[in-house]
């Protein structure tokens, strides 16, 4: 039986999450599987990525080919380096103590990078935030400013009537010729 490590694709329309599993190449995408070894969410950011690392390895290693996705998986969390370095001591070129070391320094790098990725989105998230609120601060003081002077205006407006008299006028009073003249339908 040929086997396919694959994605079982789940969740609603625009919005999927999958499972990675063992299936026959032969079974429906969503269909029969032999074991399920983990889930991928590509909807976060960076995408989230639960893997059974033993199990994937085990599959890797009886011959289970992985779909161009689940190989791109693979590779990211280091089932494929694991099944090169592997190849290495099966041939003799090095023991298992040096595949293991080797494994463990590139784990380290690639944890370190994304790490880093993290809290560069992160800092920058936080950086888009304050100068938003940065932004709509200076937008408050222009509208508070504007606010004052119009009452300023209109104080003084006041003021000016009340020394002159005259009773101000209010809004409602104020109406346009053209407001009266409009015939009603």
């Amino acid at each position: 039986m040929a086997t396919k490590i694959r994605l079982q694709r789940h969740g609603r329309k625009g919005y999927p999450f999958y499972k990675i599993v063992i299936a026959d190449s032969r079974a429906p995408r969503d269909g029969k599987f032999i074991e399920r070894i983990g889930s991928y969410n590509p909807n976060t950011n960076p995408a989230t990525i639960d893997l059974n690392f033993e199990r994937a390895l085990y599959w890797m290693n009886v011959g289970a080919q992985p779909t161009d996705t689940v190989r791109n998986i693979l590779s990211r969390e280091g089932v494929m380096m694991m099944k090169h370095l592997q190849g290495g001591v099966k041939k003799g070129a090095f023991d298992e103590a040096t595949a293991q070391r080797k494994f463990e320094e590139w784990k380290s790098g690639k944890d370190e990078k994304l790490n880093k990725t993290k809290a560069s989105m992160a800092k920058a998230k936080e950086d888009a935030a304050k100068a938003a609120l940065e932004a709509e601060k200076k937008a408050n003081q222009a509208k508070a400013e504007a606010v004052a002077e119009k009452r300023a205006a209109a104080a003084k407006a006041k003021a000016e009537a009340e020394a002159a008299g005259e009773e101000p006028a209010t809004e409602t009073e104020a109406t346009t010729p053209e407001a009266e003249a409009t015939p009603a339908e």
